[in-house]
Order: structure tokens, then sequence, then C-alpha cells
């Protein structure tokens, strides 16, 4: 099979990676890529977000399966385009991807649906007077989410009513989020324990690959601000077997469910992120489209065939074709630039990337690299490396990640030293 896959970060690179494992993957193009994708397929300078030339290459190319890996893409319509023009593609429509594409319209669909979440109002721009209000007697602490995408920034979580205050002001007047603060979530926050479910879905159907638990918050101890994921390990001890048939019982199936009574049915990556204390899961968000960094450290776990299964997700049969997981563990390190969440620069040199041949059971994928004009390897964004570890066991699978970590180098490059502490605590 002749596969395109969408997007050029260190999702896309461990999608890439899989995908290109498949026996039946005779050729594997990458749009528009990154220097780690061009290790295992081709690299096509188009743009995730530039549908009419993705689906005129796919048409050239004779491509038998697209596969989208970032949300941008799905919520500007890229699954319609490309059915419309009779070419198989596997992610959900516009009209599904407003799971992720609107906090608003996922609040209001978990509602309609009685599917356990933060209580919550949702404010438009034109109504900043309203929610200012609303904060005045609203408990602390509280979270403000812009509605729109925000590349997994657009979370603050406020302590005090200032911080409130101070963080609507941001998203609706300043719009530090651009138009995705032209709505805002105002939630409840919710105590407990974070985790990631991962569904294969093709409409009908679904299969589960590992859980994970991520890492947002860009300190050690969970603390400075929110960033778009710092690292990961699969599985996460805290998801049991009985929480997790719960979690599928109490969400994933009314989700599906409610999806197809709406008139769009979810077919792709369904990613929802949990909250866990003694009442049991809530969803905190969802995600039409694998996580990053938990793609990083869900899939080295994934012992089937990874384009098998998502052909399976394509041509609606995943209940014959569920995914097969692997034992042990797998974890992942972010490698971020200097300053990042925030302002950071960029093409700083990277050394040390060889480390295939120096460790058996670590991997690196590459998030925001180029390759200069001299052939070196540069920094070309905030999460730079996802350093990925496996192992036997999720305290061997850490070791590999950050001995890898300590091979490469750039300058300014900044990592958390904890990943995995909740997991290993669980285990112990």
């Amino acid at each position: 099979m002749r596969i395109l896959l969408i997007g050029n970060g260190g999702r896309e690179h461990a999608m890439a990676w899989k995908l290109a494992a498949s026996p039946r993957c005779e050729a594997l193009f990458i749009a528009p890529g990154n220097p780690g994708t061009a290790q295992v397929g081709q690299n096509i300078a188009i743009a995730a977000t530039h549908i009419p030339g993705l689906v005129d290459f796919a048409l050239e190319e004779n491509i038998d399966l697209t596969v989208v890996g970032p949300e941008q893409p799905l919520v500007m319509g890229i699954v319609d385009a490309f059915e419309a023009a009779g070419l198989a593609i596997f992610g959900p429509s516009a009209a599904a991807a407003q799971l992720e594409g609107s906090k608003a319209f996922a609040k209001a669909f978990m509602v309609r649906h009685g599917i356990p979440t933060a209580e919550h109002r949702t404010f438009a721009a034109a109504a900043y007077d309203q929610a200012l209000a609303f904060l005045q007697t609203a408990e602390m602490p509280i979270v403000l989410k812009a509605s729109g995408l925000a590349a997994g920034k657009g979370v603050v979580i406020c302590e005090t009513r200032s911080e409130a205050e101070a963080a609507l002001r941001d998203i609706v007047q300043e719009h530090r989020f651009g138009d995705a603060g032209d709505e805002v979530v105002i939630e409840g926050f919710m105590q407990g324990e974070e985790a990631s479910l991962f569904a294969v879905c093709d409409g009908q159907s679904y299969t589960l690959l590992a859980t994970a638990q991520d890492h947002k918050r860009v300190g050690d101890g969970d603390t400075g601000p929110n960033t778009g994921g710092m690292g990961a390990y699969a599985p996460a001890p805290l998801v049991t077997p009985e929480l997790q048939a719960r979690i599928c019982r109490d969400i994933v199936e009314p989700t599906l469910a409610g999806m197809n009574a709406e008139g769009a049915p979810f077919k792709g990556f369904l990613y929802v992120g949990l909250m866990i204390d003694e009442r049991g899961p809530r969803v905190v968000e969802y995600n039409c489209r694998l996580g990053d960094p938990e793609a990083q450290v869900v899939l080295p776990l994934l012992a089937s065939d990874f384009l098998e299964l998502v052909l399976a997700g394509a041509q609606g049969r995943i209940s014959s074709s569920p995914a097969r997981l692997a034992a042990g563990a797998a974890a992942c390190v972010i490698l971020a630039a200097p300053g990042y969440p925030g302002d950071y620069p960029k093409d700083l040199p990277i050394e040390g990337l060889d480390i295939d041949g120096r460790l058996a059971d670590a991997l690196v994928f590459h998030a925001g690299t180029r390759r200069d004009e001299s052939g070196r390897i540069v920094t070309a964004g905030g999460r730079v490396l996802a350093v990925t570890g496996a192992g036997p066991s999720l305290a061997d699978a850490l070791n590999q990640a950050y001995a890898g970590v300590s091979w490469i180098h750039f300058e300014g490059a900044h990592y958390r030293t904890d990943i995995g502490k909740k997991g290993l605590a669980r285990l112990a």
C-alpha cells in the first residue's frame, strides 16, 4: 500500500515509524514531515493545512490510505475533502472533530449525553462582563479554557480570583490564544489524578490502545505553566482493568453513541483525557487524534500491525481487528528549547542523536527540528525531541529514556527529571 501521513511533529514521527514497519507499506509519504520522518519515508513539502494540495498529491500518487496526525487539518475538514475526492482516509469528519475543535461544543455534548465532566459555564467574547461577574462568586481554584484550538496551551488553572480575572482578560481581551478565545469555558477545578485513554474508532466499534499519563506542566513536581506535554509513560497503573471497563461503559461508548445520534459518527483516534478521583472518572477534554507525546509511548506498546489497524478503522471493521498490546512499559522524556513554553530561540545545533546504536531500547522521535543548509540538524520548535525508552517494567523504560537524554545536547536544553514518578509510586 502507498500511504500518506499528514503532520510534522513527534507524534507523526512515531506514527511514521510504526506505519513503515508494516510489511504492507510499500511507500510512505509524510507531508510535510521532519528530519526524523525522513529516516522512514519520503517527506513532501506540503503544509498539513493545505488541504487542496494534499488532495491533489494523493490523487496524483495513487495513495491507498491517508492517516492524519494533527488536529488542525481535521477540524478544517480534511477528511470531508478527501472522501469527496474518493480517497480513503482515517480520521474524523469536521463535524466529529468538533469534540476537540470546540471545548464549548464538547461540554454541551457531554451534558446532552450524561457523560461525567466538571461543572462549567461557557461565555462568548461579547459576554466578557458576564464572565467577569461569574468569577466574582465562583469557587477557587478554577479553570479557564479557550474554546478553540490552542496547541495544547489554552488552559489556565487559577488559584485566586485575581488570577482568574487576569486569565480571562488575557484570553478574551488580549487574544493570547488568538481566535481560540472567541469563546471561553470556565469550569470547576477537578481534584484527582489524570490519565489518557485512546480508542481507535470506525464510527460504530472501537478498540483500545495502551493507557498513558502525560505531564503537562513544564517543571518537576507539576510546577510552572502548562505546555504541550513534557513527557509520558504507558501503561498508566492508575487505570486498572476494572476502571478501564467503567471508562468504556460510562464515557467511550456514550460518546460514540452520542456522536452517531447527532449525525456525526466518530471515525479516527479518540483521545479521552480523564481526571480520576474517589467519585470515578470524569472527562477533562476530548482530542480527535493521538496525543503528543503519548503517541510516542503508546505506539511502541502496540504489538499488532499499525497500518492494518488504521485500515480496519477506515473500512469499518474494527470489531474483527482489535489491537493487540505488548507486555512491558514505555516512557518518553521531552527535550525542550530554552524558554519554552514562552519565547525560545531556534536553529541551535543538536548533538548526540545517534543513540540508536548505543542503547538497545531507546528511540529518538523528532518533534521540533529541521536540517539547515549545511546539513546539520538544528532546533526548530519548543518541544524539540522526544526520547522514548521501553522495557519489561516502567523503571526499566525510564532508565532507557533518561540514558538516551544524557547522550543528546543542544544549548539551553531542559527537561523534567520526574517523568513517571506517580506511576512508580503506584507500582511500589
